[in-house]
């Protein structure tokens, strides 16, 4: 088997496993918060997800293209380029899911790229539209995040809660985010695995020499296996903090962050902008738990995300840039 070859089985099953890796660290975006309210079992709400992150991950390219076309030029495309992202992104996940901080694994596949890419060609080769697209989605997510629930919590309590017994609301409510959670999954699947399809859609192009206009069937179906795979698996660790330790969540609460959370998520992968799942449904529990007042919010957890938000940019690329340097001084 010649070494080009080889090299590019070996990236297509680093994506996958980035994608698996992304599935279990970020089932918790899923079902944290129908878990916290008790309306499912975790073994019930990581089976949903699983599905539908499957379900959702064969619903669109748009994102994959962005990823694909939009960040680095097809031809400065290099196996280890690609590798050093993947690398790079995966360290950073696994990181991050030790310390049981729901991080960004999209920014971190970004800015990975990023990275690899300066330390390939400098800076000159980075395409600003496809990163300024990544920007506004991690600037805008979380932002929307906090205000969508906010608005939707007030609207609710306008239109029923203020006259429905609490009782009947929980019950309600205990059915409505059983929904809610299913169209959290479906919008985390269709938005993150179309990265790893862009990721490995880019390697293929540098591998054949040729731009991708569609990104293949098997790509597709596979990359959102490896997601439903590695959501199967679950995540406690974040699950735990994400619906446990930062604001204490009832069926209602759940309902509204996971709604506004996957109607954000939804809208940016038909736009194909590369945004948090994580991001997004974190600001969206935090803009929740505003609404009960701002003492109910565990300020300092939050900050502990904001912090792991905030690292990502900047940790992804010099490990990018890195691995990089290391792989071509290894001569892989």
């Amino acid at each position: 088997m010649e070494p080009a070859l080889l090299a590019l089985i070996v990236i297509v099953v680093l994506a996958l496993a980035f994608d698996f890796i992304n599935g279990f660290h970020d089932t918790a975006n899923a079902i944290a918060t129908s878990v916290a309210t008790k309306v499912l079992t975790p073994a019930q709400a990581i089976t949903m997800s699983a599905v539908l992150n499957v379900v959702g991950a064969l619903t669109g390219t748009a994102v994959a293209k962005t990823i694909s076309k939009d960040i680095i030029p097809q031809e400065y495309a290099t196996l280890e380029l690609v590798g050093a992202t993947l690398v790079s992104a995966i360290a950073w996940n696994l990181f991050t899911w030790w310390k049981g901080l729901p991080s960004s694994s999209s920014h971190a596949l970004v800015f990975s790229m990023v990275g690899a890419g300066v330390a390939a060609g400098g800076w000159s080769i980075i395409i600003p539209k496809g990163v300024n697209k990544t920007l506004t989605g991690l600037v805008s997510s979380p932002v929307l995040g906090f205000i969508v629930p906010i608005l939707l919590m007030f609207l609710l309590s306008w239109l029923v809660l203020r006259w429905m017994k609490p009782r009947l609301v929980t019950r309600n409510f205990r059915v409505l985010q059983i929904f809610s959670a299913a169209f959290m999954a479906f919008s985390h699947g269709g938005n993150d695995a179309q990265k790893t399809m862009g990721i490995i859609t880019f390697a293929l192009g540098a591998y054949f020499g040729v731009k991708y206009e569609t990104v293949p069937t098997w790509v597709i179906l596979s990359a959102a296996a490896a997601m439903g795979a590695g959501t199967a698996v679950g995540g406690w660790r974040i699950i735990k903090t994400m619906g446990f330790k930062v604001v204490d969540l009832k069926p209602v609460d759940g309902f509204v962050a996971e709604t506004s959370a996957a109607l954000i998520i939804e809208t940016a992968s038909r736009l194909g902008i590369p945004v948090s799942t994580t991001h997004t449904i974190s600001t969206a529990i935090m803009g929740v738990g505003t609404t009960k007042g701002f003492r109910k919010v565990k300020w300092q957890v939050a900050g502990r995300i904001v912090q792991a938000w905030i690292f990502t940019l900047p940790v992804c690329i010099a490990l990018g840039w890195l691995a990089h340097k290391l792989i071509l001084a290894a001569g892989l």
